[in-house]
């Protein structure tokens, strides 16, 4: 029977498996080590709309956002699809221009924006959180206003 030195005790597995879990888990990316939001944030909020109109599937907007997010995306994206297909309207390109886009960061690594855009019936504007997550910004939070 193989004996172990003093000393070195073996953790629980469950201790273990912790350690994994916290390891493998999106990690915080601090503000220095990111790029400037603005780009990422217009874009976001061309193709959020462009979901909406119909053209865009939300799949090609999941490595932006988190879980809980992308979730939330789907389910507003088929209640748009379904009131187009009510009304029966297809799907066309929309046409908006970014007015401007004003950013506040409440604590290192996490940008909370406002995104107002101008379409052709209506003025909009598209609230967004972002965090610094694994070197690269992703969208937590999304209400188009």
């Amino acid at each position: 029977m193989a004996t172990m030195p003093a000393g070195t005790a073996r953790a629980p597995h469950a201790f273990r498996s912790t350690q994994l879990a916290e390891f493998f888990a999106p990690q915080r990316t601090p503000s220095t080590a990111l790029p400037v939001p603005e780009p990422f944030l217009r874009n976001l909020t061309v193709g959020v709309l462009e979901v909406f109109a119909g053209v865009r599937e939300v799949d090609q907007l999941a490595r932006w956002l988190t879980e809980d997010a992308y979730r939330k995306l789907v389910a507003r994206a088929n209640l748009a699809a379904r009131a187009r297909s009510a009304r029966g309207v297809a799907a066309k390109r929309p046409v908006h221009t970014i007015l401007s886009v004003h950013e506040s960061s409440p604590a290192d690594g996490i940008i909370e924006a406002v995104v107002v855009v101008r379409g052709p019936a209506r003025t909009r504007a598209l609230a967004v959180r972002i965090e610094g997550m694994d070197g690269r910004w992703r969208a937590t939070s999304l209400a188009l206003l």
